[in-house]
């Protein structure tokens, strides 16, 4: 992509009507399409739709130094904060479909389940990242703070993966979890590949 498309006014606004045609989507098809039980595809959906969101915001590095276009890091933000805003649709439809907004049935279910432990594990950890999402905390926390702060992210992505092949295993469909967990793979392997090389470079100077 040119790189003054990326650096276009338009495109931050363009990327945010992007970011909300998976919501729109999955609303849609709850109106207009028969579904056998609709609260759980609308939970699973939104579940499928953050494992997604994580894995764009961690292919934006990779593709930004790949393609040799560091406009990409301007977008990284956006989908992130998207990404955590459909981690809380995805937890507040488990807990008013599933369990009425019952909060000592929903810690049992914490308890009890280790999927569900995953995945609210992963919107904690979530939860500061969004919060320190903007200037005011990069500013506040410092950068290399802040640095640090957000590589929680590689936490949350595996945790994640973990909460979906749990949900998965209890048909023994892991088809799915597979194409996931070879996608995370690769991003988390570029990267340590990436820190392998810095490393070899410091060295040799």
């Amino acid at each position: 992509m040119p790189r003054p498309i990326l650096l276009h006014g338009a495109a931050k606004p363009l990327l945010f009507i992007l970011c909300c045609l998976p919501l729109a989507y999955v609303v849609w098809s709850l109106a207009t399409q028969p579904h056998p039980n609709p609260a759980e595809y609308l939970i699973r959906a939104l579940g499928d739709w953050t494992l997604r969101g994580l894995c764009l915001t961690l292919a934006i590095t990779p593709l930004r130094v790949m393609l040799k276009q560091p406009a990409l890091a301007r977008f990284r933000r956006m989908i992130g904060v998207w990404t955590f805003a459909y981690g809380c649709l995805h937890l507040f439809s488990y807990a008013w479909l599933d369990k009425s907004l019952d909060f000592t049935e929903i810690a049992r279910d914490i308890a009890k389940r280790p999927f569900i432990l995953m995945g609210f594990a992963a919107w904690l950890l979530m939860l500061p990242l969004a919060i320190t999402s903007f200037n005011r905390a990069i500013k506040a926390l410092g950068a290399k703070r802040w640095q640090a702060l957000h590589k929680a992210v590689y936490a949350v992505i595996v945790i994640g993966l973990l909460h979906f092949i749990w949900l998965r295993a209890g048909k023994n469909n892991f088809a799915e979890p597979a194409v996931y967990g070879a996608i995370i793979a690769v991003l988390l392997g570029w990267r340590v590949w990436q820190g392998l090389r810095r490393r070899q470079a410091t060295q040799m100077a």
